[in-house]
């Protein structure tokens, strides 16, 4: 933990370009999402966009995944490889995860989109999982915040609604590198972390099952799917505490 970087104003204003263009990016995936569409073809717009904007989809060749973006369906919680073979049907529920470089420096975000008309649980979980890294943003803006309160403050919500936070998948910060110290869970712990600092830029990147928190990787090594085959749901946003409090850097501009 004593490797946590303070970001200047101007690392966290190049961040912001990143993660701008990483939600533009994302927005405009998300128009997509239509029965029929296959990930392979989301994912390519994904790539091309990117780099017609100037940037870099980090997520490509990153310890070898093949694709420029993560795109997970249904009870695949994150790391779905984006596919011909994935065909988007009506009911379908997912999340796309873009990671952008732009100048030098990484933006991070995702989103949960809805494919049709979809069950009332799966409607309930995305919305759940979005309230969630509400929360969970709100309280890494109370005062002396330590990283440990954001899972603290994301564990009840979930639990209020009969999910569950997977623990085994986390937020980190995040600047130069792809990730960087600290490590932030999205689950109730007591364990005492640092105070969150002016200068901190970071992800909070909830993933909340309908069922039970337990996951598994597919054997194409990246894939991680729920045990019990309950849907999952993520938001992501790339953040930064200021002077004026915290920061989304990941919104389209």
């Amino acid at each position: 933990m004593s490797k946590i970087k303070i970001k200047t104003k101007k690392e966290i204003e190049l961040i912001r370009s990143a993660g701008a263009l990483a939600a533009e990016t994302l927005v405009r995936a998300g128009e997509m999402c239509k029965p029929g569409v296959n990930t392979l073809e989301i994912d390519e717009f994904i790539g091309d966009f990117t780099k017609k904007h100037g940037g870099i989809s980090a997520c490509l060749g990153y310890n070898g995944y093949p694709r420029y973006a993560c795109i997970s369906l249904n009870n695949v919680i994150c790391h779905g490889i984006p596919k011909k073979e994935t065909v988007l049907k009506d009911g379908d529920i997912l999340n796309i995860d873009i990671t952008t470089i732009l100048s030098g420096y990484h933006g991070d975000c995702s989103a949960m989109f809805c494919v049709g008309n979809v069950s009332p649980l799966a409607k309930e979980l995305v919305d759940v999982a979005k309230l969630c890294l509400e929360e969970g943003i709100q309280a890494a803006e109370m005062p002396k915040a330590r990283f440990s309160d954001i899972g603290c403050a994301i564990q009840p919500i979930a639990d209020e609604h009969g999910f569950s936070v997977v623990e085994d998948y986390c937020g980190h910060g995040i600047g130069r590198g792809f990730h960087e110290e600290p490590t932030i869970l999205h689950f109730a712990n007591s364990f005492r972390t640092p105070m969150i600092e002016i200068g901190n830029v970071f992800t909070i990147e909830p993933m909340i099952n309908a069922g039970k928190p337990e996951t598994k990787t597919l054997k194409d090594g990246w894939t991680a799917v729920t045990v019990d085959g309950s849907l999952s749901a993520q938001w992501e946003h790339t953040l930064a505490l200021t002077p004026n409090g915290i920061d989304i850097l990941t919104l389209p501009r």
